[in-house]
């Protein structure tokens, strides 16, 4: 957690407003900012307040143990949750209106701690959070390739990552894509993030026992064209996943796993049948999130000082291009940070014949399916993420912050 409040936030006496309105005005500031939550966090001798914005945690402010006490309680209340119970974890909901502007969606989440509660509160932006495929600034292979897999009849579509990189944001763009009036799309999740217009959306609810398996087999005799799972998380989910996927259903869904390939050790290890994992899977997307540049105030520097090898990027660049490396600086358009959004760098891992076959002999390595992926076209995490600071979108820094070094050059990974 940061020590240092944000800029221009250290000089706001937030306790002079009254503890209602410090945080109307607090939610009304991380709603403005487009943060994707909002932490009360509760220590010996203050509340810190922080919030996370394009993926970086920012404190915002310390009050007095009191008043943070106060606000804790105050926004448990205003989301329905339990305010006299300081032993266990709470959950609760809000809806935050806003004036001419479309309402946030506040979840609410409490854990006790050793000095009080700690207080998480997810906001969904219905103004923001819907984006299609294009307007996730996929690299222009990885939005090709995607389309070309959602373009397909049946079969099963993974995206895979871990908490936090987007797989909902993204799944939520291609039920976008499929949309288009002639398919009956069914959804599972948890919880329902936004309302799409004609899709048929259901909700699991571990307290009567209604879980994703249950779930999923419902809905399949609902006679769909297209399934949306939210996360794959158990063996019959996974394996009702891939019956449904070989018996002429479109399925999309996340799963947990590191790279691609990885997703594939992972369906194994749930279970599923080798064979019918083969036949079923279409591809595999894996990705992180970056935070981009902002374009007002990024200064060029040159590629060298990169500490990233950019001259093999090249042949994935517009002909006669040139790397153009910029760093972050921060201006008042930004919030002084340097970036003002966050972009997607994407593998695509795509099932071919020889892939098919090497999965359902079971005597490859996930190394060996990786290495036949990267020759036959796929454009691992490394290449990437070089890509997308070599056309100057985002940083070096930026991509070691959030591309495990493994997958990036020997030289750079120890720079």
């Amino acid at each position: 957690m940061p020590t240092q409040p944000e800029p221009g936030q250290h000089s706001i006496d937030w306790e002079s407003y009254g503890v209602e309105d410090a945080v109307h005005k607090l939610i009304e500031y991380a709603g403005e900012l487009r943060a994707s939550d909002l932490f009360f966090t509760s220590h010996e001798g203050y509340v810190a307040v922080a919030l996370r914005h394009l993926g970086a945690v920012r404190l915002i402010t310390k009050v007095r143990p009191d008043f943070g006490k106060r606000m804790i309680a105050t926004i448990k209340a205003s989301a329905g949750a339990d305010i006299a119970d300081h032993l266990r974890p709470g959950e609760g909901r809000r809806i935050f209106p806003r004036d001419n502007r479309p309402a946030i969606d506040l979840r609410l989440n409490s854990v006790p701690t050793l000095f009080g509660e700690d207080v998480s509160v997810r906001l969904l932006d219905r103004e923001t959070g819907l984006m299609t495929l294009e307007q996730l600034e996929l690299a222009p292979y990885a939005l090709r390739i995607i389309q070309s897999l959602l373009d397909q009849p049946a079969g099963l579509i993974l995206v895979t990552g871990p908490t936090g990189s987007g797989k909902t944001t993204t799944l939520y763009g291609c039920l976008q894509y499929l949309h288009d009036g002639t398919r009956k799309i069914n959804t599972l999740e948890d919880p329902v993030e936004f309302v799409l217009d004609g899709v048929h959306q259901a909700q699991i609810n571990p307290r009567i026992g209604l879980d994703f398996p249950e779930l999923l087999t419902a809905c399949l005799r609902q006679a769909p064209d297209v399934m949306m799972v939210g996360e794959i998380r158990d063996e019959t989910t996974a394996k009702t996943a891939v019956r449904a996927a070989n018996s002429g259903h479109l399925v999309l869904a996340t799963l947990h796993a590191p790279v691609a390939v990885a997703a594939l050790q992972s369906m194994l290890a749930y279970g599923v049948n080798r064979t019918f994992l083969a036949s079923s899977i279409q591809g595999i997307i894996s990705q992180r999130l970056v935070r981009g540049l902002c374009p007002e105030c990024r200064v060029p520097i040159s590629a060298e000082d990169s500490r990233l090898p950019l001259l093999d990027v090249r042949r994935w660049m517009e002909p006669n291009a040139q790397p153009t490396v910029y760093r972050a600086l921060g201006c008042s358009r930004c919030h002084e940070v340097g970036y003002n959004r966050r972009i997607c760098i994407a593998e695509a891992f795509v099932m071919d014949p020889d892939l098919r076959e090497m999965l359902i002999h079971g005597r490859h390595s996930n190394l060996e399916l990786y290495r036949h992926a990267q020759a036959n076209g796929m454009i691992d995490f490394g290449t990437a993420a070089r890509l997308r600071v070599a056309q100057g979108d985002t940083t070096a820094e930026e991509v070691f912050r959030a591309v495990p070094l493994e997958f990036l050059p020997g030289d750079a990974a120890h720079a």
